[in-house]
């Protein structure tokens, strides 16, 4: 099944324009020969280490059989069960695999204790855990890693039988679990986490967890003739040119899925686009929508809609100005992937770094080893804790009053970003105040859940346009849960993770209202009550 883009309005105007160059400069051809002059020269030195991607179904075929065949030896241990501990890109392609299969994968891409705690105490007995992580030094999976160890030795199991490592050649994980007796997938090291889909990473989990991974690749390769020839026809150029040509740049993507035949997309498109060209004070934002958000039908004239459909042929006509992408989920995979490098062509950037993530990791690293006292609340309105950061003032001391300051301060092209630190699958309701604050503002909304976002578009909020207000729910007081060997907890961690990224937004000059919840469980109500 191929993958087909249609557009209309200012998106097939952008394609019209702009593809004949693309094909001109052979930008097809050069990406799939690994060209990495093509983003220019101080892009050079990271793409010529990134463009594994373009070769990632072939090199994966051979991955294919010994992942099946520790399926069937997990299945013979009385295995059904797989929980991935990973970030970002480790944890969204597999997600959305896995969902789109219809087959179960608990996804734990969080520090929050209580999802950590749910995951621990969900059939241990019957659970394998892949441990994910690119460089083998995130503190999230190191401490998911930890607390599985020890919970498998307290039962009775031995971690080794049941933990297995994805992680890059040579990375401190792969050293240190290859040392332990563990089992190692390594990833192919130009391969940067957000395009790894197709790689070790978005295959160990979801083929253990029984996705059908061989016919995902067949799916991917189906397209990859078609994605390395200059065509006009070639998807990967025809979406690129759609998504970052249009005049005037239509820097907000609304993300809209028919929710049937690929589950979850958006989240792995929202890490693609927003990691990679989110920097350098320019970018396109990509914001995750249902078929009836504000966004849609709004009209909004920076936000350039691009609908997710099972097929093109049904839908008969592309609804005007707006982009249409069908086609099978390992197909869609390969062609954003070359959609957004070509992105990052049109846009001037380098799509394969990502200059501004680490200072989040840095700060919240600095809180847990210097263990500051909290900064004292401004004030609590209905059980809720009200901080500013980045310049936010707040006249009317209510709850209402802090929404209402923050709106404020929303530039006439903003956007808002809405950040939980809590647990996402206890409260997966307050996802609602997204819809209720894009009709409230007018303007784009996204919603991230904490720390999991910090690995996508986190990027983004500090290196793209500085347009954004930032709307943080962090939980306080639930039980809290220990790290094994580290001298600080789960719940002192994902406080750290928010607070870190409070003060580097703020130095950013980002507005940034936080939102302390004593009583998550009761907080969350008393949003959904106050906000939508």
């Amino acid at each position: 099944m191929t993958v087909t883009i249609a557009a209309s309005g200012a998106a097939a105007e952008a394609i019209e324009r702009v593809v004949p160059q693309l094909v001109s400069d052979g930008v097809a051809g050069r990406i799939t020969t690994l060209d990495a002059t093509l983003w220019g020269p101080a892009a050079e030195e990271e793409a010529s280490k990134r463009l594994g991607w373009t070769e990632a179904v072939a090199v994966s075929e051979g991955l294919v059989d010994d992942i099946l065949a520790l399926r069937d030896d997990l299945h013979a241990q009385g295995v059904d069960h797989i929980v991935l501990g990973g970030m970002g890109g480790s944890s969204l392609a597999p997600e959305v695999i896995a969902n789109t299969y219809g087959v179960e994968l608990t996804v734990l891409d969080s520090t929050d204790p209580a999802q950590v705690r749910s995951a621990l105490e969900d059939r241990l007995a019957r659970t394998a855990v892949v441990i994910s992580s690119k460089s083998g030094s995130t503190v999230e999976t190191d401490s998911q890693k930890r607390v599985y160890e020890q919970a498998f030795r307290e039962a009775g199991i031995d971690p080794i039988s049941r933990i297995v490592v994805v992680t890059d050649p040579g990375s401190p994980l792969d050293q240190a679990a290859r040392a332990d007796g563990y089992r190692v997938f390594n990833a192919d090291p130009t391969v940067g986490g957000r395009y790894s889909a197709l790689t070790a990473f978005g295959l160990v989990p979801t083929g253990l967890a029984g996705v059908d991974i061989a016919e995902l690749l067949d799916e991917a390769q189906a397209v990859s003739l078609e994605l390395a020839l200059d065509t006009e026809h070639n998807p990967g150029l025809v979406l690129g040119a759609a998504i970052s040509a249009t005049r005037p740049l239509r820097n907000k993507l609304g993300i809209v899925p028919d929710g049937t035949h690929i589950v979850g997309f958006g989240d792995w498109v929202e890490q693609l686009i927003a990691e990679s060209t989110g920097k350098d004070g320019t970018g396109i934002l990509p914001v995750v929508l249902d078929v009836d958000s504000y966004e849609v039908t709004a009209g909004l004239p920076d936000v350039q809609l691009v609908r997710l459909v099972a097929s093109a042929r049904e839908t008969r006509e592309v609804r005007d100005g707006e982009i249409e992408v069908s086609g099978s989920l390992g197909g869609q995979l390969l062609v954003w992937e070359y959609a957004t490098a070509v992105a990052g062509r049109i846009l001037g950037i380098n799509p394969f770094d990502q200059p501004d993530v680490e200072s989040a990791k840095i700060a919240a690293r600095g809180l847990l080893d210097a263990r500051p006292e909290p900064v004292p609340a401004l004030y609590t309105a209905d059980g809720v804790e009200v901080r500013t950061a980045g310049g936010l003032t707040i006249s009317d001391e209510t709850l209402d009053g802090a929404v209402d300051a923050l709106l404020a301060a929303l530039p006439a092209d903003g956007y808002i970003s809405v950040q939980a630190y809590l647990d996402r699958i206890a409260y997966p309701e307050l996802a609602g105040i997204r819809d209720a604050l894009a009709r409230r503002a007018e303007r784009p909304v996204t919603f991230g859940w904490g720390p999991r976002f910090l690995h996508s578009t986190g990027q983004f909020h500090k290196g793209g346009p500085a347009v954004g207000v930032f709307l943080q729910i962090v939980g306080a007081g639930e039980e809290d849960l220990e790290i094994p060997g580290r001298p600080f907890t789960f719940g002192q961690l994902i406080q750290a993770q928010a607070a870190g990224d409070a003060s580097v937004l703020a130095d950013h000059g980002r507005p940034v209202l936080t939102l302390t919840l004593p009583q998550p469980a009761a907080g969350v109500v008393t949003l959904r009550e106050r906000i939508g």
